[in-house]
């Protein structure tokens, strides 16, 4: 009996998941989003969010941060808007929270981020600093992260390589080094109240991610975009002990299904049921402000 089947009713939460629908996997993923599937052998199908959501219960998670997305800038592709996602929160508000996105080169971006959270009440900002192609420690990226302090919401950052052109000349021209947690580090130290989760597993950089998880009180990460059984065994490690506090649950929905990932999670992760509870749920409700 796993930690999930005592559950009375849906309480984990998905700190990571990407529309299921066209807006994401052909809109904004264009042939980059081809790749990645390509490489993995996965099928670029879509569906619906009736059908997310009740996937989502079957494995008794209660809630996703929905993710915007927008690389516009660096691919030429469209975004996922931000005023969609609030369109999708709103319709199932109970299930989605809502997480914008802007170009940090864009000339805009320190409004929409504004905007986002004033007008639209979206809950945070997701980066993916290798498709949008940015530096986040560079200092003309000060006022927008220095904006998103003040408007109180946290952040997710990218950790780690990216599937993303996988295998195609060049990569489509997006250059992994932007992956790098260092880069997120001096965002972190330079803005102490800004909540910060590192998504993923940051392959080829799990020490330092987990070394600035350690040493900044605002910095978090999620186990998304890898089944358990391939993360490295000292994040695993890190995440039954030292971070126990910081460390979440997320798939990349809806490249890695739920069900997937929990049965890798239930053969790979042998913690006690209180931290997997804080890895399932309570970290996650502590982040975003539910507990």
């Amino acid at each position: 009996m796993t930690v999930r089947d005592s559950l009375d009713e849906p309480r984990i939460i998905d700190t990571h998941a990407h529309q299921p629908t066209a807006e994401f996997l052909e809109d904004a993923g264009g042939e980059m989003m081809k790749d990645a599937a390509n490489r993995f052998g996965a099928e670029m199908e879509t569906w619906d969010y009736e059908e997310m959501i009740e996937e989502y219960h079957e494995h008794g998670i209660a809630k996703a941060i929905l993710l915007g997305w927008d690389a516009e800038t660096n691919t030429g592709n469209p975004p996922v808007p931000n005023d969609y996602v609030a369109e999708v929160r709103d319709e199932y508000p109970d299930f989605f929270v809502g997480f914008g996105s802007v170009d940090p080169l864009k000339d805009d971006c320190v409004e929409e981020a504004i905007r986002c959270v004033e007008d639209l009440g979206l809950s945070g900002f997701k980066f993916q600093q290798i498709a949008q192609g940015f530096d986040p420690s560079d200092d003309e990226h000060t006022k927008l992260f220095d904006t998103i302090e003040d408007l109180g919401v946290p952040v997710v950052f990218h950790g780690g390589n990216s599937t993303l052109g996988a295998c195609s000349p060049g990569g489509r021209g997006l250059k992994i080094k932007y992956g790098n947690p260092m880069l997120i580090d001096d965002v972190a130290a330079e803005h102490p109240n800004l909540k910060i989760l590192i998504a993923h597993p940051a392959f080829p950089w799990e020490q330092e991610q987990l070394a600035i998880c350690q040493q900044k009180g605002n910095v978090y990460m999620d186990l998304s975009g890898w089944l358990p059984k391939y993360i490295d065994e000292q994040v695993l490690h890190y995440a039954k002990t030292v971070l126990q506090d910081k460390v979440m649950f997320g798939t990349d929905y809806p490249m890695i299904r739920p069900g997937r990932w929990f049965e890798s999670f239930d053969d790979h992760f042998d913690a006690s049921d209180e931290v997997k509870r804080k890895v399932l749920w309570e970290n996650a409700e502590q982040f975003l402000g539910l507990d």
